[in-house]
């Protein structure tokens, strides 16, 4: 067997360190639970509802009551298999899909109606960059998170490392990429990420896959790795999420239970 080189056991060891010496250094309150059958993939939120998204399903359900009042649902072995994250814009519902845990990954967004809950669009994602789990918008770009992994639904030679947020413009041309922070991907224990909202132009939530963090992250001033600006404590064990800006609260899942969780995060 030979040796790992001198430089790579001091980048282990590097990291190791990063990782111990970044704590959650606060943590969100849930305020809020619902029962949400479909809870097994994300939530996304606009003014009066939450939409709980499953792989190939997605429920309709009031702020106020947390009654169901509509559902799409997916026909068997249908194009719509595995949906992930969503966001609402303009009356529709974007989310990000992709074709885990098969290879080579392909990756679409899927559009829905809210009104009607239908599917009612489809937007192919250049091959290539990995596997949509998470899609944002923004006044001028469209955001979508690339994952890659190690073990099953990975692709040779590639890791979670190679993770990318990639900025789109509104005709969903490229404009950029960047990489997760080490610290961070060293916490995905071999996933990814799974879940990601700007709350602001600059700073960035984001979850893995099953950890119950929430990182802040920052767009850097130069070079092509996200800042690791705090880590978040919350309950929800990562998956998709999403912010209610105008009420200043997260909406999460908890798949194991098939809830909806609202929480209200600290003050920056």
């Amino acid at each position: 067997m030979q040796p790992f080189p001198i430089a790579v056991i001091l980048m282990q060891i590097a990291m190791t360190a990063s990782c111990a010496r970044e704590k959650p250094e606060r943590a969100a309150q849930v305020v809020r639970r619902y029962a949400a059958v479909e809870a097994n993939q994300a939530v996304a939120v606009d003014a009066q509802y939450f939409y709980a998204i499953d792989n190939a399903a997605i429920g309709k359900y009031e702020k106020s009551t947390g009654a169901r009042v509509a559902r799409w649902a997916g026909e068997a072995k249908g194009a719509v298999a595995h949906l992930n994250s969503g966001i609402v814009h303009e009356g529709l519902l974007y989310c990000a899909h992709s074709n885990y845990p098969e290879t080579p990954m392909v990756s679409s967004v899927e559009v829905f109606e809210t009104d009607r809950m239908a599917h009612v669009g489809h937007v192919p994602l250049p091959n290539g960059l990995g596997s949509a789990t998470w899609v944002e918008h923004t006044d001028v770009a469209w955001w979508v998170t690339f994952a890659h992994y190690a073990g099953e639904g990975g692709e040779p030679g590639k890791g979670p490392e190679a993770t990318t947020l990639v900025r789109f413009d509104p005709d969903w041309r490229e404009q950029g990429a960047w990489f997760f922070p080490r610290a961070v991907v060293s916490r995905w224990d071999g996933m990814s990420s799974s879940g990601g909202a700007w709350a602001d132009e600059r700073r960035l939530y984001i979850t893995g896959h099953h950890a119950r963090e929430l990182y802040m992250l920052e767009l850097p001033a130069s070079g092509r790795e996200l800042a690791l600006a705090g880590i978040i404590s919350i309950e929800s064990e990562g998956q998709g999420i999403a912010l209610d800006r105008a009420a200043g609260l997260l909406y999460s899942i908890q798949r194991r239970t098939r809830e909806v969780l609202v929480s209200k995060l600290p003050e920056l």
